[in-house]
């Protein structure tokens, strides 16, 4: 399109026009299958246990400190928690089900659903020692992603504490790109928080849904079920092939 498709009657740049634009519908809450996986949404008396238990493997309770709540010690102080949550539609919440267990190990949610905008966000990502570095907490992430992508939206964000490593670090290997820094976004356990910003687009997901698939493919692990390619090297290999 030339510069003058994006501008309006009066000259003023505009964005493109969207013909056709249809709200995409709310994501289901049904089991998403994967090989490593599965994510299911939460539901209580099937996951509390195998959660707290998996959760109680992080001896020193790091992955409760940029979360706004946890850790918890006591399983009836969790068990509560999650049913305060489980029947809420936004933040929607999903138990990933490790496969070689059959137990829960970890959550996330799907959150500030805007279909009219055709956004939506991953949020309150918990995922247990059990997960942690994993094949299946990287498929429950493609599968959540892919999910969105499906459904028609437009945008999927990732949001976290500007000093959580951790989090950026796996925000930019599942291929979400960096907005900036929102300073003084929120407070959370009395203390402020800048919050960075990270999102994919639909027009940056098929690439990256080809990177996920051969990167989690029976091919790309040996016998002992460690990567023969990372995650970075698959999309590093595909983004030269896709732009000639």
């Amino acid at each position: 399109m030339t510069d003058r498709a994006f501008r309006n009657e009066i000259g003023q740049p505009i964005g493109p026009a969207l013909p056709g634009w249809q709200p995409p519908a709310r994501p289901a809450q049904s089991r998403l299958q994967g090989r490593f996986c599965l994510v299911e949404p939460l539901d209580v008396a099937k996951h509390a246990g195998a959660l707290f238990d998996a959760n109680g493997q992080d001896r020193e309770q790091r992955m409760w400190t940029y979360l706004a709540y946890g850790p918890f010690l006591d399983f009836d102080d969790y068990e509560r928690w999650l049913t305060e949550r489980a029947t809420s539609t936004d933040p929607l919440f999903q138990a990933f089900v490790d496969r070689s267990s059959g137990r829960a190990a970890g959550v996330g949610t799907f959150m500030r659903i805007d279909p009219p905008a055709g956004t939506i966000e991953v949020g309150h990502i918990a995922m247990s020692p059990v997960l942690q570095r994993s094949p299946a907490a990287t498929e429950a992430m493609y599968l959540m992603m892919r999910h969105v992508f499906d459904l028609g939206y437009r945008r999927y964000e990732w949001k976290c504490d500007a000093l959580n490593a951790k989090s950026r670090r796996a925000a930019e290997r599942l291929g979400f790109v960096f907005e900036g820094v929102f300073r003084q976004a929120t407070v959370y356990k009395g203390r402020s928080r800048d919050t960075a910003w990270y999102s994919v687009i639909d027009s940056e997901w098929p690439v990256l849904r080809e990177a996920f698939e051969r990167w989690l493919d029976r091919d790309n692990f040996d016998a002992s079920g460690l990567q023969r390619s990372s995650l970075g090297d698959v999309r590093a290999a595909l983004r030269p092939h896709r732009s000639r």
